[in-house]
């Protein structure tokens, strides 16, 4: 299994990172080199004004290939499938004035 790690320097990033349409909810990492689907990867990440470290596996379940439309980032989407529950609150906490934005994100 492979292991990637990302630290959100801000609440802005993690906005565009995060996937609430992924059921219960999934993180974009960028990738020079996009993951097959459904490959497995352990993830490390760390919060915006938070010196905590979480860690989830997880499973990819999309990916913007070199060149993908409106200009989103190379990487892919990987769905969060342990403790799901205990990352989504975490997240969605932090991103609560955030989550109605019009703003472009790495996927959508």
């Amino acid at each position: 299994m492979e292991r990637v790690s990302i630290e959100f320097d801000n609440l802005h990033q993690l906005y565009r990172a995060y996937m609430p349409f992924i059921s219960p909810a999934a993180l974009f990492i960028n990738m020079p080199k996009p993951l097959m689907l459904g490959e497995r990867l352990f993830v490390h990440y760390q919060l915006p004004q938070d010196n905590n470290d979480y860690q989830f596996t997880g499973t990819v379940v999309w990916s913007n290939p070199q060149g993908a439309s409106g200009g989103r980032p190379v990487g892919v989407g990987v769905k969060i499938e342990s403790d799901d529950q205990i990352h989504r609150q975490r997240i969605e906490k932090l991103l609560a004035s955030e989550l109605n934005s019009d703003d472009l994100t790495c996927t959508m």
